[in-house]
């Protein structure tokens, strides 16, 4: 039995590369569809050899994660790709992107690009809010190629995929730290080229052994409302050491009063910006329930 990573489907098939850079081409045992389970990009799968070239899936190894769009399983790591300029930065988007990974239990790393247009006041203040509370930070312009290589570094050994607003470079970044496709860039955004395939599917892109990009933008849906009002405290890593402290068991530190979170936000120890941001998202979802 062959152990690998499903690195692209097509139609039924699964396109697998072992731990020895080999690639077999696989259907998938009918008892997945028994079992509502079907194999996605980036499963780490067993497979039974029919000839070296061909296989059948026999098992998906449990699944860490699973993003719905891209359909891609086994992310390791999110990398957020803003500017300070050029569009302006949105932290409110920044912010719920980080929500959203920390409820996928992902690994988010935050690129700050089109380092040419931002002051030095204004790097600093991101760098403070973020890598504060944990978070990495590379600062990146995608066009001179300055902290690509760091990224590329901090890629490795892992499966990575790009999200983020339009406009800030993504695609310019994607071109740089890989050179298997190319993605347009400039208004058209996010088309990769491959010559004469139009149907688009997820795909791992390879860029060295272990380690691979997703080859689609990732979390185009920055839907909240799935969440429970109770875990979106869980989603701020900068709550962590203070829940538990406050006075009510069941505070969600909004309008309770003897709440840790909000002494600490009145002490500067939790910014009033990310502050802002839990509340907004909480009325969201506390909104969300009244109409159901």
């Amino acid at each position: 039995m062959e152990e690998g990573v499903i690195v692209k489907g097509i139609a039924g098939f699964y396109y697998v590369e072992d731990n020895d850079e080999n690639i077999f081409e696989c259907k998938a045992r009918g008892i997945f569809r028994k079992e509502k389970l079907s194999p996605i990009v980036g499963d780490r799968v067993y497979v039974e050899l029919l000839d070296d070239k061909h296989g059948i899936i026999n098992e998906i190894q449990p699944r860490k994660n699973q993003l719905v769009r891209p359909l891609v399983a086994n992310i390791d790591q999110a990398i957020l790709v803003f500017a300070l300029k050029k569009p302006d930065i949105n932290y409110l988007l920044l912010d719920k992107l980080l929500i959203l990974i920390e409820h996928y239990g992902i690994n988010a790393l935050i690129c700050i690009n089109k380092s040419d247009l931002a002051d030095a006041d204004e790097i600093e203040k991101i760098k403070h809010s973020y890598k504060g509370i944990g978070y990495d930070l590379i600062i990146t312009n995608g066009k001179t190629g300055e902290g690509i290589e760091l990224l590329k570094e901090s890629m490795k050994g892992k499966i990575s995929v790009f999200a983020g607003p339009s406009g800030v470079g993504k695609s310019t970044i994607f071109n740089k730290v890989q050179d298997k496709v190319v993605m347009e860039t400039g208004d058209i955004s996010g088309k990769v080229e491959r010559g004469k395939h139009t149907t688009r599917h997820s795909e791992l892109i390879k860029i060295s052994q272990g380690t691979f990009l997703v080859d689609t933008p990732g979390f185009s849906s920055l839907d909240l409302s799935f969440m429970e009002i109770g875990d979106l405290q869980y989603s701020f890593r900068e709550f962590a050491k203070y829940l538990g402290e406050c006075k009510y068991s069941s505070c969600i530190h909004g309008k309770e009063s003897g709440c840790k979170v909000k002494e600490m936000v009145e002490k500067g120890k939790i910014t009033q910006e990310r502050y802002n941001t839990y509340l907004g998202i909480l009325k969201e979802l506390q909104e969300n329930r009244r109409k159901w």
